[in-house]
């Protein structure tokens, strides 16, 4: 077992920019892409992955972050639970004693789900593993057992699974990723408060019709609606808030800088999405090929990946924007809220990624979901902030002189605070409710699964013989 781990962890610290390239091209040889043109399709993901983090840990998580902690200063607010970031909160994590077992353990659940038909998705982005081990170590700390820590980690692992499962075909509609489905342990914990609030809306007269069309929106407002203006006027206003001149000072850019910088994240992002596409596709059509011929008895097989092969989408860019200025704002507002979000602004497209298409790209329903699970976000990051910052302690992780941390991602997410809060009842028994219910959701899932291939097979025959289908 020591060796088992010790090889997923060192696998696992090579970064996802190069283990993504390594296990696309392994799986797509076992799916007999060929080894050449799965190794292309490795690195072109590898590839788009690099500059996806430049683009947005960059741009968005230090120059936006930064323009933020001087409007912060120059205001005078002050907030005592420091947003360290998703880099910090993995770290934390994967240095747990949950996160030393996380990738063989989540590797080893998504294959008997596969086995057993209680899911579609082959979880191959081992990397964000991180999220279910996060929840795992939180519920290690309020239990006292790293068994119990285990246990909560594979509900994470199960719940996110099926949720991939679900809204695939919607990715592949809205997002156009066919074959792919994202089982993010961050985005996918936003998919099911995204579904509610889409029906509530759809019974509210009036509010019902109210769409935001980027599309149209560009062409109502000619070049002043286009994402790259957008993003420029927003991070315009940022500037300015933040006490930037026109010109550069010593320690400060220019506003104007802060305003081309957000120009530039609405540019870059798609361009960087679309190479990670192009890598996929090959990947994805030879899996489909694979199962078809192999599989009678299953639907589709879906390649599950990080939620940035979705950040590109322009509704979710335009949405993210917009909402930064909001989370800023709720923070200073909110009564009992003590985090002051900072590292993980960055992290609000990835929030956002199957928001977008469970509300059929519908600009307006996905602010008014993307404001109310940030006020309660905050509320979750405040709430969990003393057990993380314990979990930073007990790996001995440096937090900078900050009393208190917290995240938006995954500090923020309702998921790992649900199962987190009940497993801290009875001592551990209230995972029994979580546990009961992931037993239910992955039945069900067969059940669905099994039927979709029926409806697969029986189109398929009907083609072969010339029938007409219904």
């Amino acid at each position: 077992m020591d060796s088992i781990v010790g090889f997923f962890s060192g696998l696992s610290s090579l970064g996802v920019s190069v283990v993504m390239p390594i296990v696309l091209t392994i799986i797509g040889c076992l799916f007999g892409c060929g080894f050449g043109k799965s190794l292309k399709a490795g690195l072109t993901v590898g590839i788009g992955f690099i500059g996806l983090n430049l683009v947005i840990n960059q741009l968005m998580g230090t120059d936006l972050a930064g323009a933020v902690t001087a409007m912060v200063q120059r205001f005078g607010l002050s907030l005592s639970v420091i947003d360290v970031g998703w880099p910090a909160a993995s770290a934390i994590a994967m240095g747990s004693v949950v996160g030393t077992i996380i990738i063989p353990l989540g590797l080893l659940v998504n294959i008997v789900m596969l086995v057993t038909n209680t899911t579609q998705t082959a979880d191959v982005d081992i990397w964000n593993y991180w999220h279910f081990a996060f929840t795992g170590a939180l519920v290690a700390i309020v239990t006292n057992s790293v068994a119990l820590g285990i246990c909560a980690a594979i509900i994470n692992e199960v719940v996110v699974l099926i949720i991939g499962d679900v809204t695939a075909p919607l990715v592949e509609e809205s997002l156009g990723l066919p074959g792919v489905s994202i089982p993010h342990g961050f985005a996918g914990a936003y998919a099911p408060i995204a579904w509610v609030m889409d029906k509530i809306i759809d019974r509210i007269p009036g509010l019902s019709k109210v769409n935001i069309n980027v599309e149209s929106m560009q062409k109502k407002f000619g070049v002043f609606g286009d994402p790259i203006l957008l993003g420029s006027i927003i991070g315009l206003v940022i500037g300015i808030l933040a006490g930037y001149g026109f010109l550069p000072g010593k320690d400060t850019p220019s506003f104007l800088a802060t305003a081309v910088y957000m120009g530039a994240v609405m540019v870059l992002i798609p361009k960087m999405a679309a190479l990670l596409m192009e890598g996929l596709l090959p990947i994805s059509d030879a899996a489909s090929n694979f199962i078809s011929e192999h599989f009678q008895n299953r639907g589709k097989i879906y390649i599950g990946l990080d939620s940035a092969v979705g950040t590109g989408h322009p509704v979710t860019l335009t949405m993210a924007l917009i909402l930064v200025p909001f989370c800023i704002a709720l923070s200073f507002v909110l009564p009992g809220n003590k985090v002051m979000p900072l590292a993980d602004l960055a992290c609000i497209p990835y929030m956002l990624v199957l928001v977008t298409p469970i509300v059929h790209q519908n600009g307006f329903r996905g602010i008014l979901c993307g404001i109310v699970v940030l006020a309660v976000g905050l509320y979750i990051a405040t709430d969990l902030s003393p057990l993380i910052t314990q979990a930073a302690h007990d790996v001995n992780f440096d937090m900078g002189g900050a009393a208190a941390i917290s995240s938006i991602c995954d500090g923020a997410n309702p998921l790992t605070w649900v199962i987190v809060r009940l497993g801290q009842l009875g001592g551990g028994l209230g995972l029994l409710v979580p546990g009961a219910g992931v037993i239910a959701l992955a039945l069900w899932n067969r059940k669905r699964i099994i039927a979709e291939a029926e409806e697969m097979h029986e189109e398929a025959a009907e083609a072969t013989n010339g029938t007409p289908s219904n």
